[in-house]
């Protein structure tokens, strides 16, 4: 019986099971990334065929006399020129805040521990330490391995000051000798600071500010100047406290640019006042609108015609000035002109900014030695917060759709992209500085271009 039933098993047709289709990890991520949307690259405007590729881009940005730019911040970092120079204009003391930070019975009371008897953690002795250093001798703020960085410098320069416990536990660990400085904000290599704010603690109690002073000065000579030491409320923190930081880009301009004629505009001239700006609005060439846009139609003959076309190659001051303006005073997410950071974060801030002031002006480059004399951009930013390369960003993408002569909302409409390709590669990091760190309310009077 038992063989006639496997006799019969065998009889019966075989039925496989369909299996699901198999998806590897990679055609995962192909299907996804061809059905993902970028915005922002369908142009729809006028000027679509006006704006530089990134290779374009990038070019224009480096072919001009960056080696100036970088010798005026080197001659700023040494005391021998200011941006009084620069501008012509009287500006205000941003660092008058003092008075607030400096340690007094007032700001000990409001921490509830007495001026007189502090132990533990309180007892320590906080400086804060203002700093100006020039961007093309190092490799940046942060500290690196094998790496000329000026945290590295100022915190080997600190080494004197650390207390018994703290250098012996360096000891124990075969560690440095050396003091930790935290920052207002880390800067990349190559970009320069005017006021970068720092901060130092110790146990000791013989510590005084005219000694950090000098000890910092002698590391690094003509790349390194201490600005300011004071001894601040033990609660002071150079990043956390900030209220606003103020960039400033000087981008030099090539022979020619910004006083081309615009589509038969006539001569641009010098737009370096907000006051001329705002009378020769309409004279930086046709605002498009989204009127305009949406009249205009485009055939596939003219469509050809346009690719073919020669892109510009020079650009209106003025319009740059009006699309930062369109950023002042909205909390917006930054995301897109930000990069080596993530897009979308779940721990850490968020990537939204808010910009207290956003101005660009045309000026020269003052010279001392009698030489020729530079025209450059001033681009001035001032916001709570800057993500990673955000300015630099800013500035070639400004200067990018200036020059395709884009409407004064453009930087707004990339608010909307999802990818970063959307925005222009980084600006060369020798014109940008650090003007200052403000620990009281923005006083839009402390401001360079009006």
């Amino acid at each position: 019986m038992l063989k006639t039933s496997l006799q019969t098993l065998k009889s019966l047709p075989i039925v496989t099971k369909q299996q699901p289709p198999r998806f590897t990890k990679n055609s995962v991520v192909m299907e996804a990334q061809s059905e993902k949307v970028y915005a922002y690259y369908n142009h729809t405007d006028s000027c679509k065929f006006s704006r530089w590729t990134a290779r374009e881009s990038f070019e224009f940005m480096y072919a001009r006399p960056w080696q100036e730019v970088v010798d005026f911040y080197s001659k700023s970092v040494n005391g021998r020129l200011s941006l009084l120079e620069l501008f012509g204009t009287q500006a205000h003391d941003v660092h008058g805040d003092d008075k607030i930070e400096e340690v007094s019975n007032e700001t000990a009371l409001l921490e509830g521990v007495s001026n007189v008897d502090k132990s533990g953690r309180w007892a320590r002795v906080t400086f804060k330490i203002v700093l100006s250093y020039h961007g093309g001798s190092f490799d940046g703020w942060q500290k690196q391995p094998g790496l000329n960085t000026v945290q590295g410098l100022v915190e080997k320069s600190l080494g004197i000051f650390v207390d018994e416990k703290k250098a012996q536990q360096l000891k124990e660990k075969s560690k440095p000798l050396e003091g930790c400085a935290s920052v207002a904000g880390r800067t990349d290599k190559g970009v320069s600071a005017l006021q970068q704010v720092c901060s130092f603690y110790t146990w000791r109690k013989d510590v005084k500010p005219h000694e950090i002073e000098d000890a910092i000065n002698d590391v690094a000579p003509g790349k390194v100047r201490v600005v300011s030491v004071s001894e601040v409320s033990r609660a002071f923190h150079p990043n956390f406290s900030a209220k606003w930081r103020h960039y400033l880009y000087i981008f030099p301009l090539n022979d020619g640019e910004n006083r081309e004629e615009i589509e038969g505009e006539g001569d641009i001239g010098n737009f370096s006042s907000h006051e001329n700006c705002e009378k020769q609005r309409n004279e930086c060439g046709e605002l498009a609108t989204e009127e305009n846009v949406e009249n205009s139609v485009i055939s596939d003959e003219d469509e050809d015609e346009l690719e073919g076309a020669k892109k510009p190659r020079s650009f209106s001051v003025c319009r740059v000035n009006q699309l930062l303006q369109q950023l002042e005073g909205k909390l917006l997410s930054y995301k897109i002109f930000a990069r080596d950071t993530k897009a979308l974060r779940n721990v850490g801030p968020p990537t939204e900014c808010y910009f207290y002031h956003a101005r660009a002006t045309e000026t020269s480059l003052p010279c001392p030695d009698h030489g020729k004399e530079i025209k450059v951009m001033c681009v001035e930013l001032v916001a709570n917060r800057f993500l990673r390369k955000m300015v630099r960003v800013l500035v070639a993408t400004a200067v990018r759709e200036a020059a395709a002569g884009a409407q004064e909302d453009a930087l707004l409409k990339l608010m909307d992209a999802t990818c970063r390709r959307a925005t222009a590669p980084p600006a060369p990091p020798d014109g940008l500085c650090l003007v200052n760190v403000g620990y009281t309310e923005f006083d839009r009077q402390n401001c360079l271009i009006p």
